[in-house]
């Protein structure tokens, strides 16, 4: 394509998806593939981009093509132009009263066993226009791709409401001590935060905001931790746990059908209460497409609902006046 005048260069959607498709998968050969495309012209695409750029995006080497330092961040900017063109694509349609878009929804690890497969089903129910992605992490993750624009809305904890976001405060919920069923925890009998400290503990790796949240317990009650494992999942807090190489620390949600189905065995932390308040965080900046207002909205009464439900264990749910309901479990 040729510059345009003033000496700019002028990128056009085939050479962003021609950047993007042979950085993803390494090779022009298999780029051109997925293209539906002839091998030189990918060739000829990203020859073109490097020349208006005046920069080599990428490395040729033995195991394929590698976006060099420059092509790493054409690559990340080019991704998200695509993403926001397939989703202007998405929302720009002609049928007056029907929601249609891409939404990219965070959640957090402990949550995605009892909201991922009711939230999707809701949405194809009533929605069947919204295409959904969800992505999963740790909540300082999730923020922070939120922040850069690759989420619509996120779970996120312990969080207030920043310039960069809003957060809804959604529930209020107990951390919880989880052994291997022969201990014999009991929801209804809550375990001293020293108690559950006098067993090896399996961890979640320093840094995670659910360990920075244990580590100030330990503090206040004044225990010495023994870890003897530290990880960045929960699946395999749990799978220890159950190999018995400790107790653990986990949301009740992240452990309410192991409870439930006596695989695991568990009780809210007292001495002192330690909890953790989920919030739902949408972005200051923009407008707010309808597909991303009902998923929102959706996501919220699958929150609600499993609260008020019982199957999300010790825990609150805020009202709409951000304060916690009266009789929430």
């Amino acid at each position: 394509m040729p510059a345009a005048d003033g000496g700019g260069s002028s990128l056009d959607v085939k050479q962003l998806k021609a950047l993007v498709t042979v950085a993803e998968v390494g090779s022009v050969t298999r780029a051109a593939e997925l293209l539906r495309l002839v091998q030189p012209a990918v060739t000829r695409q990203i020859r073109t981009l490097e020349q208006e750029l005046g920069v080599p995006l990428f490395e040729r080497t033995r195991q394929g093509m590698r976006p060099t330092e420059a092509g790493a961040i054409m690559v990340d900017r080019a991704r998200r132009a695509l993403n926001e063109l397939e989703r202007a694509r998405a929302e720009v349609q002609p049928t007056p009263g029907v929601v249609t878009g891409i939404v990219t929804v965070g959640l957090l690890e402990s949550t995605t066993d009892l909201l991922a497969e009711p939230l999707v089903s809701a949405i194809a129910r009533d929605h069947p226009g919204v295409e959904l992605r969800l992505m999963t992490a740790y909540s300082g993750h999730l923020q922070q791709w939120l922040d850069d624009g690759d989420l619509d809305l996120t779970l996120l904890y312990n969080l207030e409401s920043t310039p960069s976001l809003n957060a809804q405060p959604l529930v209020r919920e107990h951390l919880w001590a989880v052994a291997p069923p022969a201990d014999g925890l009991r929801a209804d009998r809550p375990v001293p935060f020293t108690e559950a400290a006098a067993h090896p503990l399996v961890m979640p790796a320093s840094g995670h905001a659910l360990r920075t949240l244990i580590d100030a317990a330990a503090a206040r009650a004044g225990a010495d931790m023994d870890v003897v494992v530290q990880t960045n999942s929960m699946r395999v807090q749990k799978q220890l746990v159950l190999a018995g190489h400790g107790w653990t620390v986990l949301p009740g949600v992240g452990v309410a059908e192991d409870i439930a189905s006596g695989t695991l065995s568990g009780a809210p932390l007292c001495e002192p209460d330690v909890r953790r308040s989920v919030v739902l965080g949408t972005p200051r900046a923009g407008r707010t497409p309808p597909a991303v207002e009902v998923v929102a909205q959706e996501l919220v009464r699958r929150i609600n609902s499993a609260v008020d439900e019982g199957r999300w264990p010790a825990a609150q749910s805020y009202g709409p006046d951000g304060f916690p309901k009266e009789g929430s479990s």
